[in-house]
């Protein structure tokens, strides 16, 4: 049984040093995306399909617009209009996008754009007057809610912006334009009981859509809304210069879950795919994949001083990416904060620029500043933090030909771990001493870095890893004697996801019908 270092266990705190602009996975990581939350990507995940009957697929899933509070009316979450939301697939191994899904979204006030109205006054010389809020009545019922939220697919081949553009299209009735569900509003909207989420479950599963993609014979799957918050970490302390009882930060063995997640009764918005994976890999004898997530918005924003509801600003120019997202916690542990908003707008492409924040990280000193521990690996350049942040691990998830770019890597061929066997260390347990050993104890190589899927917790494994768990055995004060692992404290595998696409939780729904 691995024990795990107790003093050191929400050694992540040690961020604080740095001014405290991250939040989570990737939730207010940068200054740019705290203005701009609706562009903000909070986690991307990459996985085979471990649904028994989505056998062959790989399921992608982009999370947008993080730390949304359930009870947030009367407008609630809608994702920008104005934006672009892309995910990216490299499937070469040059770190540049070879395959793209575009996300575009609409919000379309009902009534003709006025909105539903109700008639007020006496009934003879009643005025239609346009109500303030989302709905009037049950949503399952298209004329009782105020806005329709409606988007569009596109697949690139090719470079994202001047390849070839193929639209998705719906596998029933060939349309092009897909629903998004409302946010989950609460139980007197969808006619529930305290702790009974069926009808909304009911309601939002309709939205699930089978979907035809250009070069795939066989249908993908498809769907977009809100969803519980599915990462979690030992937040609000982390970031108060590690603000836990000693009880907690010294419970040595016992510490692991110790701690409820801060995040449990948060949702996110989240984009999901499930695409058969000889649709992107691009056939032959590659079997991996390198993805990421973007958001960009127009280059130019004019504010209109009579602003409407379809036209509050004017927007134009060049798509400008503002958001990007890989490997979880690179922007947030990694990256410094001067270049924060820069990483968000490049591309892997360019990522030789980001070397010295991987070959010589700031991380571990700033554990041992904070802690007074010794444990920072005095081996520099870290080529093992290259090897897991940036080329992949040899004979799991590097490209052929090693090149070295910041994305979430998957082998398609490595078949995917059934529920209740997937291990929340993922992946890293294979690699102890950076030595691939896929009989070692809790070895699921399915799991991160290789991919990641909604289980795996990847706040526990960035921290051993960036603390020295792949490096030869001697290298690293932290690992001196056995390969012990930390932990935040938080168990990501506490929290609740489905068996079968799309994954992710029914959202927390913003009345309970108890008065809260």
């Amino acid at each position: 049984m691995r024990m795990r270092r107790a003093l050191w266990a929400l050694s992540v705190g040690a961020l604080v040093a740095v001014p405290a602009v991250a939040r989570a996975s990737s939730h207010r990581e940068a200054p740019f995306v705290t203005k701009n939350p609706k562009v903000d990507g909070t986690d991307f995940y990459m996985f085979n399909s471990y649904d028994p009957a989505d056998s062959g697929m790989v399921t992608l899933i982009a999370n947008y617009l993080p730390l949304q509070d359930a009870y947030g009316g009367p407008n609630y979450f809608t994702l920008d209009d104005q934006a672009l939301y892309e995910i990216e697939i490299d499937n070469v191994g040059d770190c540049q996008e070879h395959l793209t899904f575009q996300f575009q979204f609409q919000n379309t006030l009902s009534n003709g754009g006025k909105g539903i109205e109700l008639t007020i006054g006496p009934p003879d010389a009643g005025v239609p007057v346009a109500i303030p809020l989302l709905n009037v009545g049950s949503p399952t019922t298209a004329a009782n809610l105020n806005v329709a939220e409606t988007y569009t697919v596109n697949l690139v081949t090719g470079n994202r912006r001047t390849g070839t553009v193929a639209p998705i299209k719906n596998h029933s009735g060939g349309g092009t334009t897909f629903t998004k569900p409302v946010d989950n509003l609460g139980t007197k909207t969808f006619g529930e009981k305290v702790n009974d989420d069926s009808a909304y479950v009911a309601y939002a599963n309709q939205y699930i859509y089978s979907i035809d993609i250009p070069g795939c014979s066989t249908p993908g799957k498809m769907f977009v809304g809100q969803r519980a918050e599915p990462f979690a970490v030992n937040l609000g302390p982390t970031f108060d210069l590690v603000n836990a009882p000693a009880s907690v930060v010294t419970a040595g063995g016992t510490l692991y879950g110790a701690v409820p997640n801060p995040l449990a009764k948060k949702n996110v918005t989240a984009i999901e795919l499930d695409v058969p994976a000889s649709c992107l890999t691009g056939g032959g004898s590659n079997t991996i994949v390198g993805g990421w997530t973007t958001a960009s918005v127009r280059q130019a924003r004019v504010y209109n001083p009579k602003a409407s509801y379809p036209m509050p600003t004017k927007e134009g120019g060049a798509w400008t990416q503002v958001s990007r997202l890989g490997a979880p916690l690179v922007n947030e542990v990694v990256v410094g904060l001067p270049d924060k908003d820069l990483w968000n707008a490049s591309e892997p492409k360019d990522d030789a620029y980001y070397a010295k924040y991987v070959t010589n990280p700031t991380l571990p000193a700033l554990v041992d500043a904070v802690f007074g521990v010794g444990l920072q690996p005095m081996v520099f350049p870290r080529a093992d933090l290259v090897e897991a942040f940036l080329t992949g691990v040899p004979g799991v998830n590097q490209f052929s030909n090693g090149k070295a770019c910041e994305v979430l890597r998957l082998n398609t061929a490595l078949p995917a771990t059934p529920v209740g066997k997937q291990n929340r260390l993922g992946a890293a347990l294979c690699v102890p001493y950076g030595t691939v050993t896929t009989s070692n104890a809790g070895c699921d190589v399915a799991g991160f870095p290789n991919g990641r899927r909604p289980i795996d917790d990847v706040v526990d494994i960035a921290l051993d890893v960036v603390e020295g768990y792949l490096l030869p055995k001697g290298s690293a004060p932290a690992y001196a004697t056995t390969a012990t692992l930390f932990t935040d404290g938080v168990d990501q595998a506490a929290v609740t996801f489905q068996p079968t696409f799309p994954y992710l939780s029914t959202p927390t729904r913003g009345a309970n019908g108890d008065g809260t």
